[in-house]
């Protein structure tokens, strides 16, 4: 008997021609499978794998999620030049990153504008723009 969330999982991956290994379906679940958006680092990710009946390495985690990365059903954000996040929500969107916390989290889609964006240089095309704008407490 498949429960919601493993439908949903299965459906995540099915969508994006993702062969849906145990793995990849164990962490899918724990992505999609309530059916939020998520931001999670692989850290986090192993370490909820690990609480609950996944037992995955964390080189599984990095490598799946760099596969959901390629497939198009998560974005990676990357914060200080070393620490990424991976996003399942893939539309373009801004994020704040809460500095105290280091978490991330979706900003308001209007909450930046662009007036304009410069010429890319030659042979080259804008692939995406990430906005993360940083927040800590007073």
């Amino acid at each position: 008997m498949t429960t919601a969330a493993e439908q949903r999982s299965l459906e995540w991956l099915k969508s994006a021609d993702v062969r849906p290994t145990r793995q990849r379906l164990a962490l899918a679940q724990l992505l999609v499978g309530d059916g939020e958006n998520r931001h999670v680092c692989a850290e986090s990710l192993h370490e909820a794998a690990q609480l609950g009946e996944s037992s995955v390495s964390l080189a599984t985690v990095y490598n799946t999620l760099r596969v959901f990365c390629d497939a198009g059903l998560m974005n990676e954000i990357t914060v200080d030049g070393h620490k990424s996040y991976f996003d399942t929500r893939t539309d373009e969107h801004p994020h704040y990153y809460w500095e105290n916390s280091s978490k991330l989290t979706d900003a308001p889609k209007d909450a930046v504008k662009f007036v304009g964006l410069p010429k890319a240089p030659n042979g080259t095309e804008v692939a995406r723009i990430d906005v993360v704008i940083r927040l800590r407490e007073k």
